[in-house]
């Protein structure tokens, strides 16, 4: 073993919640090092988040252009250059890899690219990219591995070569006809990127329904929304054997079926990154999906060691990592913030976006909470109006016997940028009428929240 460094701090991997701390602590004067093996800053700006945001955001400019005679444009055809788009979102990543460095050099953190492995409980030994080895033991020590795309026991599935996110942002052509396995978040978001940039798409979900925990009117309209498109979706159909390569020829056999395309992509679920890091040898659990086991203020079982993010079970959100981040830091400063009852917002980047915070129906409905429902359609909002973007709606459900905001639901453009005035509201506790009272300024999305809360059903929902 290489002679052994002292730190303040060492965290395993670079993602959303591991960088945070590291550039606080480090800002504070404390010696903090993060070693990770490969993306700088984690999947979010290098293979997941953002690239795919930026991806989605090309097919949305390609489809105004579909619809360009609509808004009395008149053009010659669309031709979509997949090179390009590739490389536009590669400038980006570059760009967002330099910002990320410079915050490393201004806090005063140490980025160490290797690949780490615990060879005691508060000491990782480091397999320097650049060759050679470091031994690090950190006064405190948080895993932040992360977790990557999993992929199932199909048979054949794995022969197959199946694209994950991370090479089909990477994809320098239009597939001809790309099979998605997996009515989720990537999957849906992919499925009709490439769409719209000229695939045929296939949609193949095992459940009942497309993003099966939402309420059967948003399941309903995402699904009318991909048929609208063009985009095939089978529900209820589990794949039995995969046959072929991925980029040439695949062939799926399914319990509805035979279907036969070009490309194949995964997008079935994450598993924690883990195994193969030596947990063995510091004492620390995992449950019996392969997540570190903390509590609510995401100590593990043994002293001085932290988990964060996806690996410790957290909702796979950047944004719930960074909220990791603040609980840990609050932690080591001797505060008292847990994990315990926090908002967990989310937002699905198809188009139109789907976005939430809190309870939806179904969920209400498991719990036995009663509540009141107030729902109105995009197609009332004017700023939908004058954009030709009608399709979704807004919903909130209100306590039975007061007017807190339980949970909240918007499908339609710009989604996602109404949650805060939702969560605000949540989180203070104050009464949906502290809204629609507002003077809100017209024409924009937000402007709808005063209908909303005046629509409001006073019957009430089991």
């Amino acid at each position: 073993m290489s002679h052994t460094e002292q730190y303040d701090a060492v965290i395993l991997g670079s993602g959303a919640p591991g960088k945070l701390i590291a550039w606080s602590l480090a800002s504070q004067g404390k010696k903090a090092a993060v070693v990770e093996r490969r993306y700088v800053g984690g999947s979010c700006p290098n293979i997941a988040c953002l690239p795919s945001k930026n991806e989605i955001h090309s097919a949305k400019v390609a489809n105004l252009l579909y619809r360009r005679g609509e808004f009395g444009i008149e053009a010659e055809g669309v031709r979509i250059n997949m090179a390009v788009v590739r490389e536009r979102k590669r400038k980006m990543v570059d760009h967002l890899i330099a910002l990320h460095l410079r915050k490393y050099k201004e806090s005063g953190a140490e980025l160490i690219m290797g690949n780490g492995r615990f060879v005691g409980p508060g000491t990782i030994e480091v397999t320097l990219n650049a060759g050679g080895t470091r031994t690090l033991k950190g006064q405190t020590v948080v895993i932040n591995t992360g977790s990557r795309a999993r992929i199932d026991e199909t048979p054949g599935i794995s022969d197959a070569q199946p694209l994950t996110h991370i090479e089909a942002l990477e994809l320098a052509e239009v597939p001809d006809h790309l099979i998605v396995l997996g009515g989720g978040y990537v999957g849906l978001e992919l499925a009709q990127a490439f769409r719209r940039f000229g695939s045929r798409v296939t949609v193949i979900e095992r459940s009942s329904a497309l993003i099966h925990r939402e309420d059967p009117d948003v399941t309903e309209s995402m699904e009318q929304l991909f048929r609208d498109e063009g985009i095939e979706v089978k529900t209820d159909t589990v794949v039995e054997q995969v046959a072929g390569k991925s980029g040439a020829s695949v062939r799926l056999r399914t319990t509805r079926g035979n279907v036969e395309g070009t490309h194949l992509l995964v997008a079935g679920g994450r598993t924690p990154n883990t195994d193969g890091i030596g947990l063995e040898k510091t004492g620390v659990e995992v449950d019996q999906r392969g997540h570190v086991k903390v509590n609510e203020r995401l100590q593990t079982g043994v002293k001085d060691i932290w988990a964060v993010g996806d690996c410790a079970g957290s909702p796979y959100f950047t944004h719930i990592g960074e909220d990791d981040a603040r609980v840990v830091l609050a932690g080591l400063s001797g505060g008292n913030r847990t994990t315990a009852g926090r908002q967990v917002p989310f937002c699905l980047f198809t188009d139109p976006e789907l976005a939430r915070v809190g309870l939806n129906e179904r969920e209400a409905n498991e719990r036995g909470i009663r509540y009141r429902l107030a729902k109105t359609p995009m197609s009332g909002v004017l700023r939908a109006i004058t954009i030709s973007e009608t399709r979704g709606f807004l919903k909130a459900l209100i306590e039975d016997r007061g007017d807190r905001v339980l949970g909240f639901t918007a499908l339609g453009p710009g989604a996602g940028e109404l949650l805060p005035v939702m969560q605000l509201t949540m989180q203070s506790q104050l009464p949906c009428t502290a809204i629609s009272e507002l003077i809100l300024t017209h024409p924009t999305m937000a402007e709808r929240f005063g209908n909303l809360f005046n629509s409001l059903s006073t019957a009430r929902a089991d």
